[in-house]
């Protein structure tokens, strides 16, 4: 039976993979360390977990916690980090510009760069330091 929560690629199977297809699976990655985030400082309700998820992987925000990082990443992932927000993107929503919306891809794509390489700790490291700077006066502390 495959592991899909420990898939690994070579390097040469992931740089195949598309810039959309990477962010796809890093929106999924993105998604589950804030949800994982929230229930570990208290969201308790349905509702209330709902919305600070929603808050938190919306494009604008995704935005914000890319230029968190940014300075903090290798040659490497600047270089995964370029190719998701060069993604051809046809569809931006609405709460967000496309300036937001392309650096919310490049973060997705990185995160989805590094999951495929196993690089788990990298990811963690990196959302950690992202949680610094939301911009919220009642925020927990990172994980």
């Amino acid at each position: 039976m495959t592991d899909y929560f420990s898939y690994t690629l070579d390097a040469d199977a992931i740089r195949a993979i598309s810039s959309i297809g990477l962010a796809h699976l890093g929106d999924a990655v993105y998604e589950l360390l804030v949800r994982t985030y929230l229930c570990a400082h208290g969201k308790a309700t349905g509702k209330g977990l709902h919305r600070a998820t929603v808050e938190l992987v919306r494009a604008p925000k995704q935005a914000e916690l890319a230029d968190a990082i940014f300075g903090e990443l290798t040659d490497e992932e600047h270089d995964v980090f370029r190719r998701g927000r060069n993604a051809n993107v046809q569809t931006i929503p609405h709460s967000a510009d496309r300036a937001q919306y392309q650096k919310a891809t490049a973060l997705e794509a990185l995160f989805g760069w590094l999951y495929l390489q196993g690089r788990h700790e990298r990811i963690n490291g990196l959302f950690n330091l992202s949680l610094i700077h939301i911009s919220e006066p009642t925020r927990p502390e990172p994980i």
